[in-house]
C-alpha cells in the first residue's frame, strides 16, 4: 500500500502513456481511407488492383498514351484504295486474304471492306509480324501487307500517300501493288481527358504509336498533346518509356495508358499501367495496375482526383492522430492530463479519424 501511495502519480502517468500510445487510430483509419478510395473509384468504373497504386497515381506528372483504341475508337474503315499494278478490287482482295488470319482492328476493317468469301485453301504459311504487318504465302507467292518498314524489308519500291490516315501497303514478292488508307475516329472525350490531365500541375502528355508520323501528328495537334513518338515497334515503345522515365520530374511518377497486346511490356514497365477494360486485350488488362471498365480516357483524370483525395485524407489522419497523441503524452508526462483525456486521445481520435476516412467514399459524380 505504501508503494502505491508514494508512486500512484507515476503509475497513473505510465497508464496514460500506455493508453495514448495505442496505434488504433492509424492502424484503422489509414487502410480505411484506401479502402474507401478503391470503392469510390470502382463506382466510377475504375478498377484499381491495390492500394499501393493510389500513392503512385497521386504523384503522376507524365501521362503516356497509346493511340489506337485508347485515344481513338479503334473502329477503322477503308477510306481510300490506291492500286499500282492491279485494279482496286484485286488490291483489296490480296490485302483481305493476307489479313484474314489477323484479329487486329486494321485487318478487320480491310476484311469488312472486302466483304467477299476468302478461299483459305490458297494459303501457305502465314505469319503476323508485330509492329510491321502480315507475311503470307498465297497461291505460291509471298505477300506482304503492312507498313513502310515491312515494305523496306520486302524490297518493294513503295510510295507514300498524301491522304491522312493509316496507310497499309501491299506487295507481292518484291513488286509493289499499291496501298489502302484506313482512318480512325478520335474518342469524344479524349480532348476532355487531355485538358483535365494537363490542368493537374502541368502534367506532361505524351503519345506513343506505331502509326505514320503525319497521322500521329494530326491526332496530337487536335488533342493538344505535348510530345509524340511515331512509327514505333513494340520494343521501341519500351525504349521510349525508359527515356521518359529518366526525364520525369523528381519524386513524380509516369503512367502509361494502352489497350493492345503489344502494350503489355510498356504497361509493366511504367510506374502506373492503365488498360482499357472493354476493348483491351487480356494481356494488357493482366499487365496493368488500373483498368478503365468503360474505355473512357477522361476516367484517368478522375482516377487521379480520387487518388489525391485519398492520399490527402490518409495524411490528415496521420497528422491529426500523431499531433493529439503527442500533445496528450506531453501533458501526461507533466502530470496535467488524466486517464479520461488519454482515453480520448486513443478511442476519441480513432473515431474521428475513421469518420474522416469515410469521406473517401464520397465523390462528386461527373457526367463524363
Amino acid at each position: 500500500l505504501l508503494f502505491f501511495f508514494f508512486f500512484s502519480d507515476w503509475i497513473t502517468r505510465a497508464l496514460i502513456f500506455l493508453v495514448v500510445s495505442c496505434p488504433c487510430a492509424l492502424v484503422i483509419s489509414v487502410p480505411l481511407s484506401f479502402f474507401g478510395g478503391i470503392g469510390a473509384a470502382s463506382r466510377e468504373g475504375i478498377l484499381i488492383k491495390g492500394s499501393n497504386y493510389f500513392e503512385a497515381l497521386s504523384k503522376v506528372r507524365t501521362v503516356v498514351f497509346d493511340k489506337t483504341g485508347t485515344l481513338t475508337k479503334g473502329n477503322f474503315a477503308v477510306t481510300a484504295i490506291h492500286p499500282e499494278e492491279v485494279s482496286e478490287s484485286e488490291l483489296l482482295d490480296i490485302a483481305a486474304a493476307a489479313e484474314s488470319f489477323s484479329h487486329h482492328p486494321i485487318a478487320e476493317s480491310i476484311i469488312s471492306a472486302h466483304g467477299k468469301h476468302i478461299d483459305k485453301s490458297r494459303f501457305g504459311e502465314v505469319s503476323e509480324i508485330p509492329g510491321l504487318g502480315v507475311k503470307a504465302v498465297i497461291d505460291g507467292k509471298t505477300v506482304f501487307v503492312g507498313n513502310s518498314a515491312l515494305m523496306a524489308n520486302s524490297g518493294a519500291a513503295w510510295r507514300d500517300c498524301e491522304v491522312i490516315g493509316t496507310t497499309v501497303h501491299v506487295a507481292v514478292e518484291d513488286q509493289y501493288m499499291g496501298h489502302i488508307v484506313i482512318s480512325d475516329e478520335i474518342k469524344p472525350d479524349a480532348k476532355i481527358a487531355i485538358a483535365k490531365l494537363s490542368a493537374h500541375d502541368g502534367t506532361k502528355i505524351v503519345m506513343l504509336t506505331g502509326d505514320m508520323k503525319k497521322v500521329s501528328e494530326a491526332v496530337a495537334g487536335e488533342l493538344s498533346i505535348d510530345e509524340v513518338y511515331s512509327e514505333l515497334l513494340p520494343d521501341e515503345k519500351v525504349a521510349a518509356i525508359e527515356k521518359l522515365l529518366s526525364e520525369k520530374p523528381e519524386k513524380s511518377t509516369l503512367a502509361f495508358v494502352g489497350d493492345g497486346i503489344n502494350d503489355a511490356p510498356v504497361l509493366s514497365r511504367a510506374d502506373v499501367g492503365i488498360a482499357m477494360g472493354a476493348l483491351g486485350s487480356d494481356a494488357a488488362i493482366e499487365a496493368a495496375d488500373i483498368v478503365l471498365m468503360d474505355d473512357k480516357p477522361s476516367k484517368i483524370a478522375r482516377a487521379v482526383e480520387i487518388s489525391r483525395k485519398t492520399m490527402l485524407l490518409a495524411r490528415e489522419n496521420i497528422v491529426f492522430s500523431l499531433s493529439v497523441k503527442a500533445l496528450v503524452l506531453v501533458l501526461g508526462a507533466l502530470g496535467l492530463a488524466n486517464i479520461w483525456l488519454a482515453v480520448f486521445a486513443d478511442v476519441g481520435v480513432t473515431v474521428i479519424a475513421v469518420l474522416n476516412s469515410m469521406r473517401s467514399l464520397i465523390v462528386k459524380r461527373t457526367s463524363a
